[in-house]
């Protein structure tokens, strides 16, 4: 836990290698004629000192990078403007890593991208704080219209430093008391991504009297419940070979926000489309080329490092969230825009609509459907039922994140704050009566945890009880009953270690015994597969996005048919009904994806850019009822 008060770093200077043949002038590159360069690298002012009296004499106060003089250059050559065009993705990835092979070892420090000429007056502070990679840039693209508005300052953690994350919230705090001492009255932006969203949260909670703003791009307080839980590679450095860490700084830069945005936001400008494709592939190759050369910069002790602050921050965030008062906006649409769901449903009469137009509006109605791996598509599913429907569905959740049996490894119950707050319950049979009493959209996966932690080769395959769970309460409300399938999965992630596979290593057995000792039983007497509730974690190594796809089928109505499924052998063959419905789903969505042009992001994100990016990017031909 931070302590209350802060400790300011010293000042130092960042050994930028002057190699490069360029500078950094209000956040832009140009070229320079002789290339010495100098950075202020400034940490935490203190009381005495602001961020423009930290620097020492001869360095820029504002952390850009700056030829020194040189007799060999032009007259006025270092203070010239760029002057052709705007930043683009590029910069911000060769920016990226200049940072990244030159800073030192520590400490944290504050630079700003604007120089003292273009500051505004009498305007508010934003301190920008960044994602898990550190390097401060994430509004590089934002600077020259932000700084228009706001005194901009950016944290840049340096690789090799090695900070805990309760000293970086005490950095941060002590910037933000020394700013809301000298002006009381003016509000402090916070603006966070992945990592830094965490920052800003504990920051806030901790000042509730301060008059802050937060602004949080996918903030990674769900990280100890992450859909890809990269902590679990933690214990396999002592295990596997280091080659197959290479891979990890693509992981890294995918928790920092949304690159493959931020190459989308670069090129959409209007352009003719022969541009717009052309400054796509510039700003992808710039952005892989660049990746590329982080993963030989990034060591595996320094990659394990960013991971266990990943989930340091996240810890500390969620414990903390409840203290939070200030204002806050949460920009989080990436994970949709990234997977780009097309959703179906079909109508009374068979036709397959692009739309939710096919599902009930009046309750009760259940939704029971295929567990992508990891509850993966749970996320679109819910937002957009909400969005286009203003449906909340209300999901019959495993009882381990609502009660656990004893203390231990389990995330803290803290952590599914949000699955209780969107109206999931625990599954049980008096939760299912009060939902459909009051007349509510369900979701139930009846394949649960072992459908959602299936192994190798087991992708769509229904694990299903032998006997039904819900035809007969169903029933008694008549209820409609709505199958449904949701593929994708497979196209977001290669499952690289399966539970069979971690059974095997010592250590891996002993966690899954003891997490499993943990947590709350169910379905421990039933038959075959299902029963396999052992709580585990897979690892699985990220792909290039694809697309998700879902189809809901036909409702099957149950009004009137209380009496007639009384019996068990109605009941079975209706729930075979049901399951042979989501299995048809699935096979139609798995064949017809296959001829989706847009199927993969790049081509997705070349629509988009030709046609705007609110624009709703088509998909296979789904005209015809199945």
């Amino acid at each position: 836990m931070a302590g209350a008060g802060a400790r300011p770093f010293s000042v130092g200077i960042s050994p930028l290698n002057p190699s490069r043949n360029k500078y950094l002038v209000a956040g832009k590159l140009r070229p320079t004629p002789k290339p010495n360069l100098s950075v202020l690298a400034s940490s935490a002012p203190t009381e005495k000192q602001s961020p423009r009296q930290a620097a020492p004499a001869g360095v820029a106060v504002n952390g850009v990078v700056r030829p020194k003089p040189s007799a060999e250059a032009p007259p006025g050559e270092q203070a010239t403007e760029p002057q052709n065009g705007e930043l683009t993705s590029k910069d911000y990835f060769e920016q990226s890593a200049e940072l990244i092979s030159r800073s030192d070892g520590g400490p944290p420090r504050w630079f700003s991208p604007l120089t003292d000429g273009q500051r505004p007056g009498n305007c508010p502070v934003l301190l920008s704080l960044p994602g898990v990679d550190g390097v401060g840039l994430g509004l590089l693209l934002h600077h020259e219209r932000l700084g228009k508005i706001f005194d901009i300052w950016c944290l840049h953690i340096p690789l090799a430093d090695r900070t805990p994350f309760a000293e970086l919230v005490k950095l941060v705090e002590s910037t933000v008391r020394l700013e809301h001492s000298r002006n009381p009255n003016r509000p402090i932006y916070l603006v966070g991504e992945s990592f830094g969203g965490c920052l800003a949260l504990v920051v806030a909670a901790r000042n509730p009297d301060i008059d802050l703003i937060l602004i949080l791009a996918n903030p990674a307080t769900s990280f100890s419940r992450s859909q890809l839980q990269l902590q679990t590679l933690l214990p396999l450095s002592a295990i596997l070979p280091e080659q197959l860490f290479h891979g990890l700084p693509y992981l890294l830069t995918l928790l920092t926000g949304a690159p493959l945005k931020m190459v989308a936001e670069a090129t959409s400008k209007g352009l003719p489309l022969e541009q717009v494709i052309r400054n796509l592939t510039q700003e992808t190759m710039a952005m892989l080329s660049n990746l590329s050369a982080m993963s030989d910069l990034l060591t595996l002790e320094t990659i394990l490092w960013k991971l266990d602050l990943l989930k340091s921050s996240s810890s500390f965030a969620n414990s903390r969230l409840h203290a939070v008062k200030a204002q806050t906006l949460i920009l989080a649409r990436w994970i949709e825009w990234a997977t780009s769901p097309v959703m179906l449903s079909t109508l009374w009469n068979g036709e397959i609509v692009r739309s939710l137009g096919g599902v009930p509006c009046d309750g009760p109605v259940l939704y029971v459907g295929y567990h992508m791996m990891l509850g993966l598509e749970l996320v679109p599913l819910v937002s957009r039922f909400w969005r286009e429907r203003n449906i909340l569905l209300r999901g019959m959740a495993h009882p381990m994140i609502f009660t656990k049996l004893r203390e231990g490894k389990l995330p803290a119950l803290s952590a599914y704050d949000t699955f209780r707050t969107m109206g999931a319950v625990p599954v049980s049979a008096p939760n299912f009566y009060k939902l459909f009493s009051s007349n509510s959209h369900i979701l139930l996966y009846p394949g649960g945890m072992r459908e959602a932690l299936h192994r190798k080769g087991e992708e769509y395959k229904l694990f299903w009880p032998e006997r039904s769970e819900f035809v007969r309460m169903a029933a008694k409300f008549g209820a409609k009953i709505v199958p449904f399938g949701s593929v994708g999965e497979d196209d977001f992630g290669h499952l690289l270690l399966d539970y069979d596979d971690l059974m095997r290593i010592p250590y891996f057995k002993n966690e899954i015994e003891d997490l499993t000792d943990e947590a709350v039983k169910l379905r421990s007497e039933a038959a075959g597969e299902v029963a396999n509730q052992d709580v585990h974690l897979p690892i699985i190594m990220p792909k290039v996005p694809g697309r998700f796809y879902y189809l809901f089928g036909k409702p099957i109505e149950t009004q009137g048919r209380e009496e007639e499924l009384k019996c068990r052998e109605k009941g079975h063959e209706l729930y075979l009904q049901v399951k042979s419905e989501v299995e048809k789903c699935l096979a139609y969505l798995k064949e017809k994806r296959e001829n989706d042009p847009y199927r993969n992001i790049f081509a997705r994100l070349s629509y988009q850019l030709a046609h705007g990016f609110d624009s709703e990017v088509p998909t296979f031909d789904f005209r015809k009822a199945r």
